[in-house]
């Protein structure tokens, strides 16, 4: 009989979760004296790493006085709820983790909501007690105030506190006594969170997550909720449908410490890899053989927005992909849908193109940033937000609730932004230098959002925001206003001619970079849509004349991350991902084309 705590750690992106994580790690000897490891263990894909996002959850297993701490670490995101969702299913404590300034934040409580509706126990740690400006007492008034709004019980209002600084590796009851380790969290786990309970009787497990190995192939990661699995013995599947397959288990594995170990059993309570089961998917349960009962699915929140994927067919397609087909581009779509729960990709009556829905932006981009690296070309178009009727036949769309901390002087600018996007002030008070803004808004008046915000502040301002719920249509949102410079040649562009060009508008190319006719290659000054050419040299002559031949001085061209160039696209526009480069075009190349469907629509 082993005595086992399972805790999820919750916490907004870069509250430093996963800092914590590591110094647990390190506090229970994890690693040998002379093993040599890097800090953020656990975010260990690339996109995690450069973006300092958990994207994926994880699990690690420490060992303290005799007791197993089963750790899952969950994304912070709202975007990525789909994760967040199953692997609570797997925990009966949550760690609630926020700063010492800032406080819960937006994210915070759509994951805290989660665990509280489950009946989780939590302990809050206030973190980063060690910076200027810290407010422990108001941040832990704070969190009591939001667990009694979540609606939560007097068990899990009655939680134990800890305050410290998980980068220096330290916590305490009290924040204004520095320990010298984070041993005190480690009691307040073995002392408060309920060990899982052992539950007798026929075996249940439902998968909650998975893992690919080429070896043995897909492995279900989930929690025995009832019962012992046996290695070899046979056992039903239980679908989401309610359909039964038979499967055998082929080998059985525990978390421990950063791998897994293979035993002969695993009993109820404890987190478990299963090996050598087909064609299951998350949320089935895996049964007895003779008597199977299935566990209620996993719920899921449905999308809000869409986009469109298509193979990329521009001028400059297969130059630097490997995967450009569409059977590459399906299977690959259809493959992320097994893991990724959030996501659903319907099939158009284009076998090239499809529909892919997701949670929001980040969702989406994350999706296809790996698709890039991973060697795949394809084209997005704008993102759509999703609408739906009530009843009444009354149209209704997804509203956000959108937080922003900026400083004081810019603060009627960021508010003057979200106003014209149909957003209502709902909050507005000082938190020490910054003033706390909260807006309700339409997801789609924050398309297109935080480019105009961090401008208008100066790069100051501070945005989180999440999903609140379907409301009535807000009615049109002003869109982007100016037009595109457009490519009329196919090449590379001179800095003779983009220098003379510089009054037409702000370019996105710089000289000696090759479009292609049909390119968006800058945003004009004017509303309308301009076709350039920037590949005409200067015509030379053999007379020399004092004066003209001054050196041209271009402005730089405009930076887009993937995630602003998704946002600033318009409906008529693609956006061509390749691995090397992100570029904007013309969904029709050729003007005359653009020029009859314009009339069309006219």
């Amino acid at each position: 009989m082993q005595n086992i705590r399972n805790i999820a750690i919750i916490a907004h992106v870069d509250h430093g979760k996963t800092t914590l994580v590591d110094k647990i790690i390190h506090a229970s000897k994890l690693f040998d004296e002379h093993q040599q490891f890097d800090d953020l263990i656990l975010d260990n894909n690339d996109l995690e790493r450069e973006r300092g996002i958990t994207i994926v959850s994880k699990n690690v297993s420490v060992r303290y006085k005799d007791v197993k701490i089963n750790i899952i670490d969950t994304p912070g995101h709202a975007d990525f709820g789909g994760e967040v969702e199953r692997v609570l299913k797997m925990a009966d404590g949550v760690l609630l983790l926020v700063d010492a300034f800032e406080g819960a934040m937006p994210q915070t409580r759509f994951v805290l909501g989660k665990a509280i509706d489950l009946g989780l126990k939590p302990i809050v740690v206030v973190n980063k007690v060690d910076k200027e400006n810290c407010r422990p007492d108001e941040v832990h008034e704070q969190v009591f105030d939001l667990m009694f709004n979540l609606g939560a019980n007097e068990d899990q209002l009655d939680f134990v506190t800890l305050y410290g600084s998980s980068k220096q590796g330290w916590m305490s009851t009290d924040w204004k006594v520095k320990t010298d380790s984070i041993i005190p969290l480690l009691d307040a786990v073995v002392a408060s969170i309920p060990a899982a309970p052992q539950l007798d009787g026929t075996p249940q497990m439902q998968v909650t997550s998975l893992d690919y190995s080429s070896f043995v192939g897909r492995i279900a990661i989930g929690r025995v909720h009832r019962g012992t699995l046996r290695e070899g013995a046979n056992m039903s599947l239980v679908k989401r449908d309610g359909t039964i397959k038979k499967v055998k288990i082929k080998e059985l594995q525990v978390f421990e410490g950063l791998g897994k170990n293979k035993v002969a059993e695993v009993s109820s309570g404890e987190i478990c890899a299963v090996t050598g089961i087909e064609g299951f998917d998350i949320g089935d349960t895996l049964a007895d053989a003779e008597n199977p009962e299935a566990l209620a699915t996993i719920s899921i929140d449905e999308p809000t927005m869409n986009m469109l994927f298509t193979i990329n067919n521009s001028p400059f397609f297969g130059k630097e992909g490997k995967f450009v087909t569409s059977r590459h581009l399906r299977d690959r779509l259809f493959k992320e849908t097994e893991k990724n729960l959030a996501l659903r990709v319907k099939e158009t009556d284009k076998e090239d193109t499809f529909l892919v829905y997701g949670r929001g932006i980040l969702h989406l981009s994350v999706l296809i940033e790996t698709m890039r690296r991973e060697g795949f070309e394809l084209q997005v178009g704008q993102p759509q937000v999703l609408f739906r009727e009530d009843e009444n036949g009354n149209r209704l769309e997804p509203v956000e609730h959108l937080v922003v901390d900026v400083p004081e002087e810019t603060a009627g600018k960021v508010i003057e932004l979200v106003t014209m996007r149909k957003g209502e002030l709902t909050i507005m008070e000082p938190k020490g230098d910054l003033q706390h803004l909260e807006f309700n808004i339409p997801a789609r008046g924050l398309i297109g959002l935080r480019n105009n915000v961090l401008t208008a502040t100066a790069g100051e301002a501070i945005m989180n925001h999440r999903f609140s719920a379907y409301e009535p249509y807000k009615g049109v949102i002003p869109g982007r206003i100016s037009g595109s410079l457009i490519s009329m040649d196919t090449g590379a562009g001179t800095a003779y001619t983009i220098d003379k060009m510089q009054d037409r508008g702000e370019f996105f190319v710089d000289p000696g970079e090759e479009v292609y006719a049909g390119q968006v290659i800058g945003e004009h000054t004017r509303p309308n849509d301009l076709t350039i050419n920037i590949q005409k040299g200067k015509k030379l002559t053999n007379m020399r004349a004092s004066g003209s031949d001054d050196n041209v001085k271009i402005v730089p061209k405009r930076q887009f991350s993937l995630e602003e160039a998704m946002e600033y696209i318009q409906k008529d526009e693609y956006l061509e991902v390749t691995p090397k480069s992100v570029r904007m075009r013309k969904i029709l190349l050729d003007e005359n084309e653009r020029l009859r469907s314009a009339k069309k629509v006219d």
